[in-house]
């Protein structure tokens, strides 16, 4: 079954993936990665050196200080807060997302383009302003929530590298755009969309690799005062697990004795508490699911661009019938989940939701790993965030019960259904 999204719908999925490529864009993602995995920033000429003063920073011809805001002489302070251009290089600039080349040419500026777009009937997904990104959100009849400024990505970036810690001004920006709200009915301050809508912005952060308890905060909107806004970040105990629990401000659930575990993906820091396994959130598992469909979607793109640019013996290696059967796979699986992920949107039945959960799980951990496949050696290294899919994928099977848990629930509810 094909599921078509409204205008409506396909407005807010493309208004929030704009908003993330330039709020957390790929170079607010390297150095957050750097930072948090406690390597040295930069890559050094057009080789895989690394040296730098900081979380992440590119190195040409003189001497670059990524991750501080430093100014780089003739290189790329990747993660700079305010890194002024060089000698004929490139310096980024956290007023309003943008930057200048060496040459003073400005790349994006403090102006930059908005996003726009219904939320809903009548109703605005973004704004686009002058001064850098303003996002704004609005609910079905198009009532306007003020406009909040949103620094630009390498600003987040140098507030999150150096340790695992959540950028607050990125979750505040969330806030604004109605991440959080998107539930929330509009008399209580909210959005006022559906679940289905919810599925499509919780791809889009899979998509773009978005770090913090986002289901957590998301599910604790119109309960915990802040959360709904991005003031308030919280964390839920998930099991015996906790994500994000040293930068939560609210914590549902009892951490008594909880213990730091070092967790695969360096963006997901985890505590294991000695708690009773509750029955998972449906919700919370279909949101899930929609997470591991945005890597899916990501890695396959990601395997198709490499199979078409990377040639070997004279030609892409996508022509090679290996290669061309591991994309065409990745492909299948990633289809496949997104017709059970958006069906399970629509109908919220429980037996759905595990079906979706099984799906986007596998699409996600064999597309990421297919992909890394694709890439060879080149997809494990720090300058690629295919591995970077791959690890949060494993990270997200153990949430809400894990796939385990799913998969008998689901057999359960066809044994009853069959009886």
């Amino acid at each position: 079954m094909r599921f078509r999204l409204t205008d409506d719908q396909r407005a807010l999925r493309d208004g929030l993936r704009e908003a993330l490529a330039r709020r957390f864009c790929a170079d607010a993602l390297r150095a957050a990665v750097v930072g948090a995995a406690g390597t040295e920033g930069g890559t050094k000429g057009e080789g895989m050196g690394r040296r730098g003063a900081g979380g992440g920073g590119t190195e040409r011809d003189g001497a670059g200080s990524g991750g501080g805001g430093g100014a780089a002489s003739g290189g790329v302070g990747a993660a700079g807060c305010s890194g002024s251009s060089g000698g004929g290089g490139t310096g980024r600039s956290a007023n309003g997302g943008g930057g200048a080349d060496g040459d003073g040419t400005v790349r994006s500026g403090k102006g930059g383009g908005g996003v726009s777009g219904p939320a809903s009937a009548g109703g605005r997904a973004g704004v686009s302003g002058a001064g850098g990104e303003r996002v704004g959100r609005a609910g079905a009849a198009g009532r306007p929530i003020g406009p909040a400024e949103v620094d630009g990505g390498a600003a987040g970036a140098c507030r999150t590298a150096g340790s695992t810690r959540l950028d607050r001004a990125l979750w505040r920006a969330l806030g604004d755009l109605g991440f959080f709200a998107l539930r929330v009915p509009e008399t209580d301050g909210g959005v006022g969309l559906g679940l289905p809508e919810a599925v499509l912005i919780f791809e889009e952060a899979g998509r773009a690799l978005l770090p913090g308890p986002l289901i957590a905060t998301h599910l604790a909107a119109g309960d915990v005062p802040g959360a709904a806004t991005g003031e308030t970040v919280v964390a839920a105990v998930d099991g015996g697990l906790v994500e994000w629990l040293g930068e939560a401000d609210v914590v549902r659930g009892d951490t008594t004795g909880a213990v730091p575990l070092r967790s695969l993906d360096p963006l997901t820091p985890l505590h294991r508490v000695p708690a009773g396994r509750a029955a998972p959130d449906p919700v919370a598992v279909l949101l899930t699911a929609a997470e591991q469909l945005g890597t899916a979607g990501r890695v396959c793109e990601l395997a198709a661009q490499h199979a078409r640019t990377r040639e070997q013996f004279g030609r892409p290696v996508g022509a090679f019938q290996a290669v061309a059967h591991l994309c065409a796979g990745i492909l299948v699986r990633v289809e496949t989940a997104r017709a059970a992920v958006y069906a399970a949107a629509v109908t919220a039945a429980p037996a759905d939701i595990a079906a979706a959960r099984i799906l986007a799980d596998e699409a996600a951990v064999r597309g990421a790993r297919d992909c890394l496949q694709v890439h060879g050696g080149m997809g494990f290294t720090w300058e690629s965030e295919v591995h970077l899919h791959l690890k949060r994928a494993w990270v997200r099977t153990q949430r809400a019960g894990g796939v385990t848990e799913s998969e008998e629930f689901l057999a359960a509810a066809l044994t009853a259904e069959a009886a």
